[in-house]
Order: structure tokens, then sequence, then C-alpha cells
């Protein structure tokens, strides 16, 4: 995984990121339409709104090809939350999520955030092991129907 880039996220990075996640979670999770409709709207907003100085995504590729993405969004003047962290498949396992992670919590430390937040759903083990192996603390979690199945819905945070 060496010669894999992080490099920054562009508006014409958002048709394959939306298309990645509605396929890729459809198949794991069984998520509906609803899904992929609620990460091209957080696309347009940050395509459209973002703060540069503070707000960054970044996409992983290799070859061209993209493996994965992961941003840095700001949720308050202290805190920022981690949105859209997703790695293809063939790149899971090979340290490339603890790579992405790095990343955008050193960027939040570096632009001056005290914290970071992020949701997910307790299904996502790896991510979760991830999370809580880099100094991550589970704050809450709950049963939710979200995106046409039942889940449990995680809150996590972490000091910077």
């Amino acid at each position: 995984m060496e010669d894999v880039v992080l490099r920054p996220f562009h508006p014409d990075d958002a048709p394959w990121l939306v298309e990645q996640h509605g396929t890729l979670y459809s198949q794991a999770e069984g998520f509906d339409d609803s899904f992929g409709q609620l990460v091209a709207q957080i696309l347009d907003d940050f395509s459209a709104e973002h703060d540069p100085s503070r707000e960054r995504g970044w996409i992983a590729e290799q070859g061209g090809q993209r493996l994965g993405s992961i941003f840095c969004v700001s949720l308050t003047q202290e805190t920022a939350k981690l949105r859209l962290f997703l790695l293809v498949p063939q790149a899971r396992g090979l340290g490339l999520g603890r790579r992405l992670l790095a990343t955008c919590t050193g960027f939040a430390r570096d632009v001056g955030y005290h914290e970071m937040a992020l949701w997910t759903h307790e299904s996502h083990k790896a991510a979760c092991a991830l999370y809580r192996a880099n100094g991550w603390k589970l704050l809450d979690s709950k049963p939710v129907r979200s995106f046409g199945v039942d889940l449990v819905e995680q809150s996590w945070r972490i000091q910077l």
C-alpha cells in the first residue's frame, strides 16, 4: 500500500463515492436507496459550503483507481466530525484505514479542533475496532431503524 496516495477530494469524485457507499452498504447491510441519497446530500453540502481552512476530504488512490475516502468537517468551533470513511473491499486489512484515520485526525488537530466525533453502526466491527485502538471512546449506543433496516447506532469521540 506504499504506492497509495491520499489526495484531496474533488467534486468529480462525488458520483463514485455515492455509488460505492450505496452499493457496498446495500450488499453488506441491506441498506435501501436512502443511504446513497444521504451521501449525495453530504457531498453536495461539502462541495458548496465547506471551509477549506478547517474542513477537508481525502480520496485514497492507487494507479488512478479510487480505494476509499475520509472527511473532516466542522461540527462546532471546538469539535470536528469524521464523515464518509470508506474503503473498498480489496483495500481493507492492509493498513490503509489506519493511514486515512491518522491523516484526518492529524488535520483536525493541526487546524485547532480539540476533539473529534463520529457516528456509525455497531455492525461496522472493523471500523469500530480501529477507532477503539486509536483512542476513540464509545459514548452512546442505541437501536434505531435507518436506511430500511434495524441497526444499533453509535456515537464515538476522541480528544485531540
